[in-house]
């Protein structure tokens, strides 16, 4: 195997699910704020004080981490929106740290919190798909930005770009079918 290759090969790591009933949720939550904190502020430049919301005490979350050192290298988050008869799914603060970017671990963890939102729709009754918003960071000096990702996805851009903590974001809609 070459150089490359090996490079591409992951480290052994977990996805752990958060819920509000986690008999650890307190401390999987700073770990993954602590992540977020890394990538968000420390490395993006965004203020601390909008880092940590008021969706972060009900939201679940994702942990990625190392195994067997524990090390929380990503997370992502999830929270029901319901409006007015309809709901939806909102996928927020997916981060995975710099130099673990390159073994798709966001993928990951994008289709874990499908699976959770699935699974969650189909418990409350819910037949035939559901959606999931998303905003998007769009392009930056330093980055693409994260819309062609979640076209991977089937997430399609919704609206014009707006402004979200400083950024132009833009608002991505998946709808996951809940029959396949």
């Amino acid at each position: 195997m070459g150089d490359d290759a090996a490079l591409r090969v992951p480290p052994t790591h977990e996805i752990i699910v958060v819920p509000l009933e986690h008999e650890d949720r307190h401390a999987l939550l700073q770990q993954c704020i602590q992540v977020r904190i890394a990538v968000f502020v420390t490395e993006q430049g965004f203020p601390l004080e909008v880092e940590v919301d008021e969706h972060d005490p009900t939201a679940t979350h994702w942990l990625l981490r190392l195994l067997p050192s524990l090390k929380p290298i990503g997370t992502i988050r999830a929270h029901k929106v319901e409006n007015a008869g309809s709901s939806y799914y909102k996928l927020a603060r997916l981060v995975v740290l710099k130099e673990y970017r390159h073994y798709k671990f966001g993928r990951n963890l994008v289709l874990a919190l499908h699976d959770w939102a699935k699974d969650h729709a189909r418990n409350s009754g819910v037949t035939d798909f559901v959606k999931v918003v998303c905003h998007s960071q769009a392009v930056r000096a330093d980055s693409a930005g994260a819309v062609a990702f979640y076209r991977k996805f089937g997430y399609e851009e919704e609206g014009d770009l707006f402004d979200e903590d400083g950024e132009p974001h833009q608002k991505m809609v998946a709808r996951l079918s809940l029959t396949e």
